[in-house]
């Protein structure tokens, strides 16, 4: 059976019911001229990078084990962004990043918390590993409603706080002041998601101070508790490497190092992120292309009959106002055009969202949602 089909096949003993996500996470792979549901990067990384990595492919000794500790991938890192090795840690995608810090700082006995809507993963993986679940609300602009962070920080002591930023699916960006807030009205660490971070006006990563190995624990500090979260699938066009990273206390890598698999992150995927760090002004130039298409996409929307919210990353959200969001979700999927239906998640009601495409594939969608909506 096909589990991408919806036809799942049952195991011979009762699945854990809180692994189960909520209904519509999965985004469909469906065969279409034009794929705009999972916020990749419409752009290939450069020619250039594919031939370095061609080459260097001969050095890799593949009888052998990889760095475990993949320490020039984490020293290239940490040179990119002014800080020390030892506060670099990598896995494969930024899910296996939450996965290690939820196995290393939460489990039974403590919580973690998410401000909803936002990424379906944290509470997700935060289930898998055992953690509670603590939900906190966002405003209507669909910022993180600090009156209700206040409560929860009031009422319970959590291990750890989720912030996604820009936030998927909502697209915004939360503000420096609000980082700094949660920072310093709770106890926990911060785990600051930037998946969309390039695209975003500023970045936790400036909150962020060299740190060395001295101080093995994390102390109260707030600078010390922040952690930020990056991939390399969405601005470095790495979508099929499954690379990501966080930046944080070395103490705080030291665990995720302990709780990760033994040579968890493969010498290609190490080699890949290595190399794509010198090609730094290729990438920003392809994060201009897609900002500059999601201001021409956000416009030609809003004169349309659909409600659009303001975004800060490389998707849009939006509600039609005219129609079912399901119902234009499968008519542009009648048009080769596949969107993601966000309809079903019990904060977005009638909500679609579209990933920032090539030009002509923007044009595509465009030319699809105004023949469907007059």
């Amino acid at each position: 059976m096909d589990a991408d089909r919806g036809l799942r096949p049952e195991a011979p003993v009762p699945v854990r019911d809180d692994l189960r996500l909520h209904a519509g996470y999965h985004s469909p792979q469906v065969e279409v001229a034009v794929r705009l549901n999972t916020n990749e990067s419409p752009f290939p990384p450069p020619d250039g990078w594919f031939l370095e990595l061609q080459e260097a492919l001969a050095s890799i000794q593949f009888n052998r084990y990889p760095d475990t500790r993949a320490s020039q991938l984490r020293s290239a890192l940490a040179d990119h962004h002014g800080l020390l090795p030892e506060q670099v840690f990598c896995a494969n995608g930024s899910n296996e990043v939450i996965q290690c810090l939820l196995l290393a700082f939460g489990g039974a006995g403590r919580s973690m918390v998410v401000f909803e809507p936002t990424y379906a993963l944290h509470s997700h993986i935060a289930r898998v590993t055992g953690t509670g679940v603590i939900t906190g609300a966002r405003d209507d602009d669909l910022f993180v409603d600090l009156a209700s962070a206040e409560r929860i920080f009031a009422e319970r002591s959590p291990e750890i706080v989720f912030l996604c930023s820009p936030n998927n699916p909502t697209g915004r960006s939360e503000r420096r002041e609000t980082v700094e807030w949660v920072l310093e009205n709770s106890r926990g660490l911060v785990v600051v998601d930037e998946a969309y971070g390039q695209f975003a006006p500023w970045s936790a990563l400036s909150l962020v101070e060299p740190q060395s190995c001295e101080a093995s624990e994390p102390d109260a500090s707030s600078s010390s508790r922040l952690i930020v979260v990056r991939t390399f699938s969405k601005t470095w066009a790495m979508a099929a490497a499954r690379l990501g990273y966080l930046i944080g206390h070395p103490g705080v890598v030291a665990a995720c190092s302990d709780v990760a698999l033994p040579y968890h992150l493969d010498a290609v995927k190490q080699l890949a992120g290595r190399l794509a760090l010198s090609w730094r002004a290729e990438m920003e130039e392809r994060v201009s292309m897609v900002e500059s298409e999601r201001d021409r996409l956000m416009s030609a929307m809003e004169a349309l009959e659909v409600k659009v919210w303001p975004s800060d990353a490389n998707f849009i959200l939006f509600k039609p106002l005219t129609c079912g969001a399901h119902e234009l979700w499968k008519k542009l999927l009648e048009r080769s055009v596949l969107i993601r239906d966000l309809s079903a998640w019990p904060s977005l009601p009638g909500c679609l969202r579209v990933t920032v495409g090539t030009p002509d594939e923007n044009s595509a969608f465009l030319a699809a949602l105004e023949g469907i909506i007059r």
